[in-house]
């Protein structure tokens, strides 16, 4: 019987949503569920929404909660990771000490200081789990949900030989979103996108089998689009081609924005929006824990999240496309080798099938570079325990070098290890 383990089960809301997915697959029907947080409440009302969504769909899977990690893991197939150590705490640090030194941010999850931050204290976390598959999982599938997706799987790819794909759903969402700009039916749209996570690039763009992108620049020329989603215009403007994470992440990641007089106002750039967002996570997780509570039913429907369809193809050999995020093995001529790259992936029995793109077009390529430095070095600083390289990463990442001197770089980052209480030498 095919295992799963939910790994920080306590995302209640992903947890039902994936699980959702996966239960509507009738050959997935009768597999293991098991549950693992570190939250003893969470935990419980993840052990309540999952049976809920079973017993709503028909399904008869067994399903277990855990407080053990290894037990959890103990015999597993498949490890959908959804942790994100510190929490809420966490997270207004990451903000509020940039903030001081004038860094603002958006997001801070993925790239930046915040994305340095998060995984210096999550990369630890990952070795230990990959240590214990190692022991009682060994062929099992790390299927990873947590950012900063290219940090982490690096720091996977270069620990252990478990295999991991990073997912994430910027692919499918951004080109339904330029399908709606340009007026055509998302169904009858085709593409290919490479890059990094949340820095790679819809390289084609087709309507029948037709360049579609002509349609987008009509779009961006007449303004036909929403104006929170005015940076990645603007990037398709200079650049030629549209990337595929959102205007609010983007805004973030490069120099030309957000440390501009009026550009945050122009292009409604919204700082501080994790935050928002943080917040109202754990809102919705009290009003979810009251419904269960109650009684109340909740909406199932299917996601775009690739997590069900990769169970389900390697389970029957149902043969599908994914988007993944895997390591460069000469995927993409001119990223480095070794390094994260997201790309389209064959998945089946065989398990997941990156595919060779070659080479991206240069500025493209540039672009991703510049988070790829930043990235190997934040790796090297969580797998070497070295404080030097998180000086190093911080003072390449694009938006922190425009903001400050490397003087205030070096007080910034001092003073976040220790709000952190991360032992690095």
């Amino acid at each position: 019987m095919t295992k799963i383990v939910f790994f920080g089960a306590g995302s209640v809301v992903f947890t039902k949503n994936l699980l959702g997915d996966i239960l509507t697959f009738p050959e997935l029907q009768h597999s293991t569920i098991t549950l693992y947080d570190i939250d003893p409440v969470r935990l419980e009302t993840a052990e309540q929404m999952a049976r809920w969504t079973a017993k709503t769909l028909g399904a008869e899977p067994t399903i277990e909660a855990t407080l053990d990690r290894r037990k959890a893991l103990t015999g597993a197939n498949y490890v959908i990771n959804m942790i994100q150590v510190g929490g809420h705490p966490a997270t207004l640090i990451d903000f509020d000490i940039p903030r001081k030194y004038g860094v603002k941010q958006t997001i801070a999850d993925s790239h930046g200081i915040g994305g340095i931050f998060r995984s210096l204290r999550t990369i630890p976390v990952m070795i230990d789990v990959a240590r214990e598959m190692e022991e009682v999982c060994p062929d099992a599938t790390f299927l990873n949900y947590t950012n900063p997706m290219s940090m982490l799987c690096w720091a996977w790819f270069a620990s252990t030989s478990i295999p991991i794909v990073g997912l994430c759903h910027s692919v499918q969402y951004t080109t339904w979103q330029i399908s709606q700009y340009t007026g055509v039916p998302y169904e009858e749209v085709t593409y290919l996108g490479a890059g990094i996570n949340h820095v790679a690039w819809i390289l084609r763009f087709e309507h029948n089998g037709k360049d579609a992108y002509p349609l987008l620049r009509k779009a961006l020329e007449a303004n036909a689009y929403p104006l929170q989603d005015s940076v990645r215009m603007e990037l398709f403007r200079r650049l030629g081609y549209y990337v595929t994470e959102s205007s609010e992440h983007n805004a973030e990641y490069s120099a030309h924005f957000i440390p501009h007089a009026g550009e945050i106002e122009r292009l409604e750039i919204p700082i501080d929006e994790y935050i928002r967002r943080s917040e109202e996570n754990l809102k919705e997780f009290e009003q979810i824990r009251g419904q269960l509570q109650r009684g109340e039913p909740f909406e199932i429907e299917r996601s775009n999240e690739y997590g069900s369809l990769i169970i389900h193809s390697m389970e029957t050999g149902q043969s599908r496309v994914i988007y993944g995020n895997v390591r460069n093995e000469h995927l993409i001529d001119n990223l480095p080798n070794g390094c994260c790259v997201e790309v389209p992936c064959l998945v089946d029995r065989n398990g997941i099938q990156p595919t060779r793109i070659g080479a991206l077009p240069p500025q493209l390529a540039g672009m991703s570079r510049l988070h790829v430095a930043v990235q190997e070095l934040t790796v090297k600083a969580a797998l070497e325990g070295k404080r030097e390289h998180v000086y190093h990463a911080a003072m390449l990442d694009p938006l922190v070098a425009a903001t400050m001197p490397l003087d205030r770089i070096w007080a910034m980052c001092d003073e976040m290890i220790a709000a952190h209480g991360l032992k690095l030498t």
